[in-house]
């Protein structure tokens, strides 16, 4: 499945690296924040290498600023990581999942019914948006011998950020699908990468609608 904004080019890789354009059978809306964070603003000219690229300037916020907040509705969880100074994030939850704290970069294990799994890290970089997104796509193609990936623009509240779709496979009667959501934040002290991934046997069902509950935005506190 890709999908892509109107207008604006989505970006789909197989997995012998080639790049390739993708049209749009569905349509997206990338939002603009109704409010500018405290961290961090939209230019008129983001970076066009990778979708979802803003330019942002770095702003100190004061400690725990709620710089990203949501409506989320139903069951949400707080995914956290040791580090002191890495962001905060509450995300939804879907109906009959469950959560559990991870460890490292590991802020939070999620498990659904029909072998739906999901995670949330959240890990220091020392890279831009469009390098760290980079290095994190090439690292989900290279997972499988067989991967499919498609990128889409997926920046809010004036960080960059992405949204990823793809398959992956040993061989090509069993394989998986996933959707991730990538975001680049700066806090007072650094820059980190927070990724949402989602992963189940292909044709789950519900896979998608949990999916895009996972992956939809989330709150942000910056320590």
């Amino acid at each position: 499945m890709v999908l892509a904004v109107p207008g604006v080019a989505a970006c789909a890789r197989n997995s012998d690296g080639s790049a390739v354009r993708a049209e749009t059978p569905t349509s997206a809306t990338s939002v603009a924040p109704t409010s500018a964070s405290p961290s961090t603003r939209e230019t008129d000219e983001p970076e066009l290498s990778q979708p979802g690229v803003l330019e942002t300037t770095e702003v100190p916020v004061p400690p725990n600023a709620v710089v990203c907040p949501q409506e989320l509705e139903g069951q949400t969880a707080m995914a956290a990581v040791a580090d002191p100074a890495a962001p905060k994030i509450t995300i939804r939850v879907p109906p009959g999942w469950s959560v559990t704290p991870g460890a490292g970069d590991v802020a939070a294990s999620l498990s659904g019914p029909d072998d739906m799994v999901a995670k949330v890290t959240i890990a220091a970089t020392p890279l831009d948006p469009a390098a760290a997104f980079s290095r994190y796509g090439d690292e989900l193609m290279a997972k499988y011998p067989i991967s499919t990936l498609s990128l889409l623009p997926g920046d809010f509240c004036g960080f960059s950020g992405q949204k990823l779709i793809g398959t992956w496979a040993q061989d090509p009667d069993e394989s998986l699908e996933y959707h991730d959501r990538i975001a680049h934040i700066w806090t007072n002290s650094g820059n980190y990468l927070v990724a949402v991934h989602v992963e189940a046997p292909t044709g789950a069902p519900g896979f998608d609608e949990a999916a895009s509950v996972l992956t939809d935005k989330f709150s942000i506190v910056i320590p």
